[in-house]
């Protein structure tokens, strides 16, 4: 069978067409379950838009499930209620999943479930200029060495608190660790109140957090260059550790660390 110039160039454009769509129905399903609804796919990133820091932080304090799911469900939340483009798959994410993360992971005293809510969020945003790892880093550095909740009354009355609750917080206090029990601990000495006395403490530092996350957050997607400031960075005494410490090399016998957070919280010398 013969076929003209004109029927050969429309066969080359259908069969060119078919792969096409072949291409865009994988990368669609990749995305999709088998009824088509959406599911967030590994490594995809979502949109941020800049939020409302008082807002989130007030819905934070609102929202019970323990700190980590306080901080990721309120800022998920807010981008939901955004103009993010993806404001629709935000809502589609089950922030229930973050419940597992109180008190340093089910109770473990590990890393601070505001922490670990700070990283699974940031992790999956887009349009923050690619600086995902200094937010977080930053965010980390702001728990471990300041005083925590915050407590100007401005933030008590944003957040929807009150001065009479305060009294149930005792006092702020540094954790000099991104660890729960560490920074628990610090609070119960510098209060006088145990662990299970830690209600409102924690739903102010889970406000506080989600407060500074959404700074930064706003700060990276206006083009700040967060990575470069000293509040991402570890402490001059961590990178002093990090000298002999390193990843790729280090000095003598010593070990070879990955970490950013502070070391003589834990560590007192070369040899503990």
């Amino acid at each position: 069978m013969k076929i003209d110039r004109r029927q050969a160039l429309g066969q080359i454009i259908g069969l060119g067409s078919a792969a096409g769509l072949g291409l865009v129905s994988t990368s669609l399903m990749a995305a999709t379950d088998e009824n088509g609804n959406y599911r967030l796919a590994l490594g995809e990133k979502l949109k941020y838009v800049p939020l409302d820091p008082m807002a989130t932080a007030k819905l934070a304090y609102e929202t019970g499930g323990g700190c980590m799911h306080q901080v990721f469900h309120a800022t998920v939340t807010m981008l939901a209620a955004s103009a993010s483009v993806d404001a629709d798959k935000f809502k589609s994410i089950p922030t229930a999943l973050a419940g597992y993360g109180f008190a340093g992971v089910t109770g473990q005293g590990t890393l601070c479930g505001n922490l670990n809510a700070i990283g699974m969020l940031v992790n999956l945003l887009d349009d923050i200029n690619g600086q995902n790892s200094a937010v977080i880093g930053a965010a980390f550095r702001w728990y471990e060495n300041t005083m925590l909740p915050l407590e100007t009354p401005e933030f008590i009355a944003g957040i929807g608190s009150t001065a009479e609750k305060t009294a149930l917080v005792g006092s702020s206090s540094v954790a000099n660790s991104v660890m729960c029990h560490s920074s628990i601990s610090n609070w119960s000495k510098a209060s006088g109140k145990t662990f299970s006395q830690k209600g409102e403490r924690c739903y102010r530092l889970s406000a506080s957090m989600a407060y500074h996350l959404v700074e930064l957050l706003n700060r990276a997607y206006k083009g700040e260059v967060i990575a470069g400031t000293p509040e991402a960075k570890p402490s001059d005494e961590a990178q002093r550790c990090q000298t002999c410490h390193g990843t790729t090399e280090t000095m003598g016998p010593a070990a070879s660390v990955k970490t950013d957070m502070e070391c003589t919280t834990c560590h007192t010398g070369h040899f503990n």
